[in-house]
């Protein structure tokens, strides 16, 4: 999830609409023969049936998605009755029209979080940390000021965006902007400090709004209780023992490994679309680079509790509601820890997360048993109005829960 349509998951009207909020403007504008004439795909283990006949509703949700206006669209089911297999719609690249690639990376975004929360947990389930640690017992100081008191905050609630922290995460709404921040982001401690400036939303544990500073903080802990950084801590515990080996950290770079889409953002009203792929964005609240096939497998193996024993995992799939912001793109939804719960079409609940980052939009659902898991990563993003954004994000909802329900019965 990111906030502000340019961002991953938070707000509407801030820079990551965090649970993902990021949507399209409808092409009003002329685009090059290679976008408009979109390329479309798709890929299956069984060639000995028809992919194209097999999964066509699949394709017609991921065409559905490309239509709101995004540039590039792949999509991938694994598990269930007919997976693994990907489609793809759309071009990776305005220039040369070529296709979409079948397991391209892109940035992940606010799925981050999840693997940062499951991290924790598995540090709770060492007693290494507690959920009921405050964030005062591991970060002393750090959250003081203008009514925050980290005494009173705690592991969980930081984990469950119940903290009331203020999210002050700076936007990028022009094409200005971005080429001034896009290779300088802000530390850890100046986004805390940030943050700090405000006071809380609301008293911590009284209410619930995203914060990815709650996440930056999460980090910060992970360091102080393991001696390594979050994301090394990612790499050990998640990314190797789990064989995911297109999931990483850039680090300091700014690119993405190839093959990837492109990355294009949209900024107010006008039609340019700005090619972004190039950003530093390495925090705990949605740093992380990965493919389609590594996120289902993530979220299966965790839902399916090959992550996580038992007891942290019941807590993670302990929810609360979100606030009424976020009912909007998330009609009854519920978050537990980096967790979110969404409700089915064909009934049931689906666990997942979804993120938003400059340029690059994902959504995903996995089922309750982790035996099936579909993601869908869009190569735009857009800081234009609510309701762009939400044409998008609602178009890759929809695309999820209809492949799940196909591919669950």
């Amino acid at each position: 999830m990111s906030a502000n349509p340019s961002r991953r998951h938070a707000q509407p009207r801030r820079r990551r609409v965090t649970l993902g909020i990021a949507a399209a403007l409808a092409m009003a504008v002329a685009l090059p023969p290679a976008v408009t004439n979109a390329v479309s795909g798709v890929s299956a283990d069984d060639s000995s049936v028809s992919a194209a006949a097999r999964h066509t509703p699949f394709q017609r949700d991921a065409d559905a998605v490309r239509d709101t206006g995004a540039i590039g669209v792949e999509a991938r089911v694994s598990g269930g009755r007919h997976g693994p297999y990907t489609v793809t719609s759309g071009t990776a690249d305005i220039r040369t029209g070529r296709p979409v690639p079948d397991g391209g990376y892109f940035r992940i975004a606010s799925n981050t979080k999840t693997f940062v929360a499951a991290v924790i947990l598995q540090l709770v389930g060492e007693r290494k940390v507690a959920l009921e640690d405050t964030v005062e017992k591991w970060l002393p100081g750090v959250v003081r000021g203008n009514g925050n008191d980290g005494r009173k905050i705690t592991v969980r609630q930081l984990l469950q965006h119940t903290s009331g922290i203020h999210d002050d995460y700076p936007g990028i709404e022009t094409a200005k902007k971005y080429y001034e921040v896009r290779f300088r982001p802000l530390t850890p401690e100046q986004l805390v400090e940030r943050a700090m400036r405000h006071r809380p939303d609301f008293r911590p544990g009284k209410g619930w709004s995203y914060s990815n500073v709650g996440y930056i903080l999460l980090g910060m802990v992970i360091e102080k209780a393991t001696g390594h950084t979050w994301h090394d801590q990612v790499r050990d515990r998640l990314l190797k023992p789990l064989g995911l080996r297109h999931t990483y950290h850039p680090g300091d770079s700014p690119a993405v490994r190839k093959p990837h889409a492109r990355g294009y953002q949209r900024f107010g009203t006008k039609p340019n679309l700005v090619d972004v792929t190039l950003y530093k964005d390495p925090n705990a609240s949605g740093g992380l680079i990965s493919t389609t096939a590594d996120l289902n497998r993530f979220f299966r193996d965790l839902i399916a509790g090959k992550v996580l024993k038992p007891a942290q995992l019941r807590e993670m799939k302990r929810t609360v509601p979100l606030n009424d912001e976020f009912q909007v793109p998330y009609p009854a939804a519920r978050y537990g820890l980096g967790l979110m719960k969404t409700r089915l079409p064909c009934g049931g609940w689906s666990w997942g997360h979804g993120g938003d980052e400059i340029g690059y939009m994902s959504r995903n659902a996995v089922s309750d048993d982790g035996r099936v898991a579909v993601t869908a990563s869009m190569s735009t993003g857009w800081a234009t109005s609510v309701e762009d954004t939400l044409r998008q994000h609602r178009a890759g909802m929809r695309l999820v829960a209809n492949a799940l329900c196909r591919d669950g019965e």
